[in-house]
């Protein structure tokens, strides 16, 4: 077993963290419009920022594991990382930023798109990087299901 690089795993963490949810500092105050939205289901506020944690977490030990492999690969892996990691942010400012439901949606499933390369990326390089990228999927489809019943309920 290798011996875990602490710097690289952090720094890692710590980009995921700041790339992920950078937008999210811009638009916080919007967060009492969401609260007034019809919604399919109503969810518990502070269920997102703890998903959001575990999820960012899993998807940075996903990338580190990439990062540590002798793979010709890795590189392109990585960047595929990148991309899904900015549109994910930018989600956020397309929902709570401009109200844009609609076009919400239709970025979530862009991103559902590239995570899902992304991950078909880390699966031929390292399954277990893979496979800790399925929460990341799942909270994707929920969360496309959430804005897709705002965009309906709220027309």
């Amino acid at each position: 077993m290798k011996k875990i690089n602490w710097k690289r795993l952090i720094i890692i963490i710590i980009i995921t963290f700041i790339v992920g949810s950078f937008f999210s500092f811009f638009t916080m105050n919007n967060m009492d419009t969401f609260k007034e939205l019809k919604k399919p289901i109503n969810v518990p506020g502070v269920l997102f920022p703890v998903v959001w944690s575990i999820i960012y977490l899993l998807m940075s030990i996903s990338c580190y594991i990439i990062t540590t492999k002798d793979d010709k690969n890795k590189d392109n892996a990585i960047i595929w990382y990148g991309i899904q990691l900015i549109i994910n942010s930018l989600w956020s400012l397309i929902f709570f930023g401009f109200s844009a439901y609609l076009f919400s949606f239709i970025w979530i499933i862009l991103l559902l798109a590239i995570v899902i390369i992304m991950i078909v990326k880390f699966y031929k390089i390292d399954k277990t990087a893979a496979y800790l990228n399925i929460p990341y999927v799942l909270w994707i489809l929920f969360a496309g299901f959430l804005n897709l019943g705002i965009y309906i309920l709220n027309r």
